[in-house]
């Protein structure tokens, strides 16, 4: 029952961002082979937080979304935004740029989470990994488009997560806040990858 809603609060929470934006600009002129590989990345890092949460609900009982929205806002865990993705004048260098700073918030946040518990390293370790790549996918695009920043950013200030109970409940937390974050990306990139 703790894990229906604990889905039903993830469903409503990536309804809720996808009705925020509003209809995208004509499509853009990226590369489709980068575009088909980035759908792919956040199909993969969907599915790596997706079994992050299970885990985290089965094992520990971390399952009460509104306790854990309380917590959220004790530990300062920041959110990534989209907003230059959802506007009706798409900005594509502006979107690319959003998407590769709140990826890098995310590969630092989940960086954060080292040591939330053995059994769950493995699953942390690749969707730490999946991120990275997205992030570089991302990153490398810019510089073949020539707008790159000359200094790569960096994931800024990020919570310390000073007990084991607060790392889990992060891992709950970041994994949620990603999903949000990789739904509107996905409605973004699949619009861009249409013919």
């Amino acid at each position: 029952m703790e894990l229906i809603v604990l889905q039903l609060l993830l469903w409503h929470s990536a309804l809720w961002t996808v009705q925020e934006a509003a209809p995208l600009a004509p499509a853009s002129s990226l590369p489709q082979s980068f575009l088909l590989k980035c759908l792919e990345q956040v199909r993969k890092i969907q599915a790596d937080g997706a079994a992050l949460q299970e885990r985290l609900c089965a094992t520990h009982k971390l399952c009460h979304p509104e306790e854990l929205m309380l917590l959220g806002h004790a530990l300062g865990i920041p959110q990534a935004l989209l907003s230059s993705c959802s506007s009706q004048t798409l900005q594509l260098t502006d979107c690319l740029s959003q998407l590769h700073s709140g990826l890098l918030l995310y590969q630092g946040l989940l960086q954060a989470l080292a040591g939330i518990s053995p059994e769950l390293a493995p699953i942390l370790d690749m969707l730490q990994l999946d991120v990275t790549d997205f992030a570089t996918n991302i990153w490398q695009q810019m510089e073949d488009m020539g707008v790159a920043p000359a200094v790569q950013p960096t994931h800024g200030t990020i919570p310390t997560f000073t007990s084991a109970f607060q790392r889990r409940a992060g891992g709950v937390l970041v994994a949620s806040n990603l999903q949000s974050f990789l739904e509107l990306a996905y409605r973004v990139l699949r619009y861009l990858a249409e013919p």
